[in-house]
């Protein structure tokens, strides 16, 4: 049986993703940022493996990797934006929502055997952001929604990096629509099932307009909503800038 790994899957898009997979045939493991989120799954009746671990955790995130192993799908769905009025800084010393929605896919990617899948969840706010290499995690000015879209941004550069070097992969980045979930709130139009789809056509589908690497996706159509995303030389410069906070590297397959 196919095996696949959602992270963020505990709710919203991300247990949606997971939900699709298991009715197109995966085997699922789940991923929770800690155990009582999983037992909360768990006491719900959801049956599916969890893993868990805090992507705000550079420790955590190394030691969810090691305990995974092949998969044929990874996708990586988890994402993180601050309530707070100040800049929020992690355990490692990083600001918190580059390093769970770009970091952290980084290390994962990086630390995991390569799937035949890759998706990452990104985001339409992606429009309007800007990688600063100088300034990654906006320690010179910082806004709640300023750094959601630039780690996006990110996120996605990384996405299109890690398909430059994962040739025998396809990997791709998605942007779900405005649903309704607990960051989005109520007032999003789209429910789970809708944010959900393009994600797993891109891991199931055998189309030819899903046999794909390196490209955005948006309603199951490509996108170009940030050239940045699409220049080699910021992916470059990004993925040595990560390996530099990390201390993981991202080999050539």
């Amino acid at each position: 049986m196919s095996r696949a790994f959602v992270t963020g899957s505990s709710d919203g898009i991300g247990a949606r993703i997971a939900d699709r997979l298991a009715d197109h045939g995966f085997d699922v493991v789940r991923h929770a940022r800690d155990e009582r989120r999983a037992g909360q799954c768990r006491a719900a009746g959801v049956t599916d493996p969890f893993v868990t671990g805090d992507l705000a955790s550079l420790a955590q995130t190394r030691a969810l990797a090691a305990g995974l192993g092949q998969f044929d799908v990874v996708v990586h769905n988890a994402g993180w934006v601050s309530r707070a009025a100040s800049r929020p800084v992690t355990v490692d010393g990083l600001e918190q929502t580059f390093q769970v929605n770009a970091l952290a896919a980084y290390v994962l990617t990086a630390l995991m055997p390569v799937p035949r899948r890759l998706v990452f969840v990104s985001s339409d706010s992606i429009t309007g952001a800007r990688i600063d290499l100088s300034d990654l995690q906006h320690e010179r000015a910082w806004t709640a929604d300023t750094a959601y879209a630039d780690s996006k941004l990110a996120m996605t550069a990384i996405a299109f990096a890690v398909a430059r070097r994962y040739p025998g992969a396809l990997c791709n980045a998605v942007h779900p629509g405005w649903v309704s979930t607990k960051m989005s709130g109520d007032i999003a139009p789209l429910g789970l099932d809708a944010g959900a789809d393009t994600a797993v056509w891109l891991a199931t589908s055998t189309e030819p307009a899903a046999l794909v690497t390196g490209t955005f996706f948006h309603e199951r159509a490509p996108v170009t909503l940030n050239e940045q995303a699409d220049d080699v030389a910021v992916q470059d410069a990004l993925v040595a800038r990560c390996a530099e906070l990390t201390g993981v590297s991202l080999h050539q397959t």
